[in-house]
């Protein structure tokens, strides 16, 4: 099976980072895109498709970018070695507003990136559902509310699973 060219590109990405993690900055990666470009044969834009696509904040990384003629993109893996840090990272991803699909979407990712377990996303996800059911039922609570209502709850919630650990 052959991998697309994106996902070449991809791998090509990541393996800058574990040759970072010889040189003790395992945490970044900077790169032009002109030169990964070339490097692959595809126009710049391909780069940043992978980029925006596969570097996310919801995969664990950050982008910085400079553009211009020596214009380089930095991509950063965040750590969450600290409360605070899976706690700004929560917020971060979580966001103002949560729909139900994307509570679910990032509970499958928190639990795949260890920041919960099986057992704390079935109580995340028990919560929310009992949310989301109180305010179509017994509230009728237009779906913009209900969305930011279901983004504070999660990170309240988050926020306590954190510091528990």
């Amino acid at each position: 099976m052959s991998m697309s060219l994106t996902e070449v590109i991809e791998q090509y990405i990541q393996s800058l980072f574990a040759d970072s993690e010889r040189e003790q900055d395992q945490d970044r990666v900077s790169l032009r895109r002109k030169d990964v470009a070339e490097r692959f044969g595809c126009v710049p834009s391909q780069i940043n498709y992978v980029i925006r696509s596969r570097f996310t904040p919801e995969r664990g990384f950050l982008v910085e970018s400079q553009r211009g003629g020596n214009g380089y993109i930095r991509i950063l893996k965040i750590s969450y070695e600290q409360p605070e840090e899976k706690q700004r990272y929560v917020e971060d991803i979580v966001g103002d507003s949560l729909t139900e699909q994307d509570a679910k979407r990032l509970l499958t990712l928190f639990q795949q990136r260890g920041l919960i377990t099986p057992r704390e996303r079935l109580i995340v996800e028990i919560s929310l559902r009992h949310l989301s059911d109180l305010a179509d039922g017994a509230f009728d609570i237009s779906p913009f509310r209900r969305d930011a209502m279901r983004a504070e709850l999660a990170k309240r919630v988050f926020r306590g699973l954190i510091y528990a650990s």
